[in-house]
């Protein structure tokens, strides 16, 4: 049992190790599975074929239409220039000292707006780029701040959004995605001033070092954002007119997803879920993710409406987002194939019933449960898989057996995933900083406080405030 336990550990190491090295998600995980199973002693080949392919299948099939709409939205809020006027519009709202603030809430505006979260990245960069010049900031910050709009509170904390870390919670207890709302929203609130004060404090400290904007060497950026596929083809489309239109997309996820979730959906019949065909799901198991397609559909066919004459360059875009989602959908699954095998082993055993053993609360044991594989994994999503497809049905029932809330149990569960998740291992990370063309030695350290410090202590406080009984 000593040599499982060594093996799953070394496991995890490797992976983290091979992904830091920039080794793909997708070939990494089926090596760190494999030396989890020789330390166990477990048969390579069925456990590959029946439990690793298996999951990251399960996976693939039940979040897939979110990567792929949401891809293909991204696209086509780029090549329309609404991302980009969204982005200036803003920036001339709070003014050009504001570079910062500007950044962040733009990169939050497109987050919370269904646009997934590589396509704001490489959408983002070349904006916060020249903001950032005209404001004569470290060049080392602008990953950390683009990293606050998308990989924290808009990603997990705000009830509503649309983003997968925010479905995935709904799947296993039953909640949709405005669950723990109040929480969600007090969350949200601390990450921000918490990330805009310490952006701010780092500008003025840099800045009395002598560091400038061109302080930093450009790591040749075009090259390497060329190289990752981000940049779209040629497109031969006028800008927007209306500096209004651009957010009528981002309102329309919003909307609807609200909608359908408090209103449109409680009030249909959907007593045929029983039948055996549909696999015996309830609409508490799919509320979430349902709404969140609806919405982005919506988007997406109120975006062809309104460039009508455009359709056939529209077209080319689409195929374009398809293609897009492919490698993010897959290298999550492959993290969720992982840690099926680990799992599966023996020694896992042991690990799970010392975590249900320690005497903590559901609540608590989520949130630990799901850090933990969110930071071994470098992936919100795909740690909290992990770890829910594991341990959620007893978290569930350990929940409604004390009594609490489902719904704040979510919203918790949801925000511990984008804590540890953003290690140096993270592929998150790693293509951030490429697409910045910045290294970890130059801008880790910034991010890592935006990301993990922030995150993880509001956290830490809402659960507090939970077992006092204040939420």
């Amino acid at each position: 049992m000593v040599l499982g336990i060594v093996g799953i550990l070394l496991s995890l190491a490797l992976l983290i190790t091979l992904a830091y090295r920039g080794v793909p998600v997708l070939v990494a995980a089926p090596i760190a599975s494999l030396v989890a199973l020789l330390f166990s002693r477990a048969p390579m080949l069925p456990v590959y074929t029946e439990i690793f392919m298996p999951a990251m299948a399960n996976f693939i099939g039940s979040f897939f239409p979110v990567f792929l709409t949401g891809a293909i939205f991204g696209v086509l809020m780029s090549v329309t220039g609404y991302a980009r006027s969204i982005a200036m519009t803003v920036t001339s709202l709070i003014g050009g000292r504001g570079a910062i603030a500007a950044t962040v809430v733009t990169s939050a505006l497109m987050t919370y707006g269904g646009i997934s979260l590589f396509v704001v990245a490489f959408v983002m960069y070349p904006l916060a780029r020249e903001l950032f010049r005209a404001a004569d900031i470290p060049r080392r910050l602008i990953p950390a701040t683009i990293a606050l709009g998308i990989f924290t509170f808009t990603m997990t904390a705000l009830p509503g959004t649309p983003q997968v870390q925010n479905i995935i919670p709904g799947q296993f207890f039953g909640t949709g995605s405005f669950a723990g709302a109040l929480i969600g929203i007090v969350g949200s609130l601390m990450v921000i001033v918490f990330g805009l004060f310490w952006l701010e404090f780092r500008t003025r400290q840099l800045r009395r070092k002598g560091e400038h904007f061109s302080s930093v060497h450009n790591g040749g950026e075009q090259e390497i954002l060329r190289a990752n596929g981000s940049g779209q083809g040629t497109y031969d489309l006028p800008e927007p007119k209306s500096r209004i239109i651009p957010f009528l997309p981002l309102l329309t996820v919003f909307l609807v997803n609200f909608a359908c979730t408090l209103y449109i959906f409680p009030a249909m019949d959907w007593a045929y879920l029983a039948d055996d065909k549909y696999g015996g799901i309830t609409l508490a198991n799919r509320a979430a993710l349902w709404a969140v397609l609806v919405g982005i559909v919506t988007a997406i066919l109120l975006i062809l409406a309104l460039n009508f004459r455009h359709f056939k360059e529209l077209f080319r875009a689409v195929g374009e987002g398809a293609k897009n989602s492919m490698f993010p959908v897959f290298s999550t699954a492959s993290e969720v194939g992982y840690g099926a095998v680990v799992a599966s082993v023996a020694a896992f055993a042991v690990v799970r019933d010392s975590i249900f053993n320690m005497g903590a609360n559901a609540i608590i044991t989520s949130v630990v449960t799901v850090s933990i594989t969110a930071g071994l994994t470098g992936s919100s999503s795909g740690g909290m898989t992990i770890a829910l497809n594991a341990l959620g049905e007893q978290l569930r029932d350990m929940a409604l057996a004390e009594g609490t809330s489902l719904e704040v149990m979510h919203r918790l569960t949801a925000m511990a995933s984008g804590g540890l998740d953003t290690l140096p291992h993270s592929g998150a990370v790693v293509t951030l900083l490429i697409v910045c063309g910045l290294t970890h030695r130059q801008s880790y350290k910034d991010l890592a406080v935006i990301t993990i410090v922030g995150p993880v202590a509001a956290v830490a406080l809402l659960v507090g405030a939970v077992s006092l009984g204040i939420f």
